[in-house]
């Protein structure tokens, strides 16, 4: 029999970089896809260069491979990107899909993000693909993104107390590489989060005892936080940033789902977990 191929999208990134080792570890073959040249090279993939605004290499990239995995660009146009790859997966006669969303994902969402999920999740069920949905809350490899404060000794968002059922990006590609590699996933839609809900001021707590050093979360109004990253984001992205951490902040993302365990066999990390394995991105310069 012949081995799988997998083209994994966003294979440097912090998804696909995890992923494309699980899916090795099952015996899976990965077409490893990067936007250029530059991209570093993936150990033990074949490299594809293509990037999502260039459907002709996107249609070479898809050729002769099993199965997708479609990971959401960080761009305005996201959705109508995906829509497009989606089409051109079932045009060169892809098997099965599996397309990274986000928790919570509706149409009629407050949340833009949400909203672009919730769309390209319908197309991707219009057209009849074997496919699987992964709906992943909030990332907590995103505290990387506080690291300089952190390191300061505090961070902040426009949260207040609520909790979220936050998950570790590595549990994300381990299941995903659980929903490639096996069998009756067909149609289903997975909801990924960590093992429980928590506030940033667990989060900081966490950091505390991983670091050594004294982490505090300040709440702060979400003007306060727009003025801070002006000019840093693009506009569009900071306005979604902005309504998502509104919809954390009315407590819709503190739902814990078993999901990473029933498809990986093994319980979903820990804040705490993430804290330890992440210290030193965390240490002063």
């Amino acid at each position: 029999m012949d081995t799988p191929t997998v083209l994994v999208t966003g294979a440097t990134g912090t998804i696909g970089s995890a992923l494309v080792p699980a899916l090795q570890a099952r015996g899976i073959a990965v077409r490893a896809m990067v936007r250029g040249p530059a991209d570093r090279a993936v150990p033990g993939t074949e490299r594809a260069v293509a990037d999502l605004n260039d459907p002709e290499a996107v249609a070479d990239a898809l050729k002769g491979v099993d199965a997708a995995f479609l990971n959401s660009p960080s761009a305005e146009d996201a959705a109508a990107l995906q829509i497009r790859f989606a089409d051109l997966a079932r045009e060169a006669g892809v098997d099965r899909l599996v397309l990274l969303s986000q928790y919570a994902a509706h149409t009629d969402s407050p949340v833009r993000f949400l909203r672009w999920h919730a769309e390209v999740e319908a197309h991707v069920r219009r057209l009849g693909l074997d496919h699987t949905v992964l709906r992943p809350n909030l990332y907590m490899q995103g505290l990387l993104a506080f690291s300089g404060t952190i390191a300061q000794g505090w961070f902040a968002a426009p949260i207040g107390g609520a909790a979220v059922s936050a998950i570790d990006t590595r549990d994300i590609a381990e299941a995903a590489a659980a929903v490639l590699a096996e069998t009756g996933h067909t149609g289903r839609t997975y909801t990924l989060t960590g093992p429980r809900a928590v506030t940033h001021a667990e989060m900081a707590e966490a950091l505390s005892a991983a670091t050594g050093r004294d982490v505090a979360f300040r709440d702060a109004p979400a003007e306060q936080f727009t003025a801070a990253l002006a000019g840093v984001l693009p506009q569009w992205q900071l306005d979604g940033l902005v309504e998502d951490y509104a919809h954390y902040a009315r407590g819709e993302a503190a739902e814990v789902h078993t999901s990473v365990a029933d498809l990986t066999g093994r319980p979903a990390r820990d804040i705490a977990d993430f804290a330890r394995d992440y210290a030193a991105a965390f240490a002063p310069a």
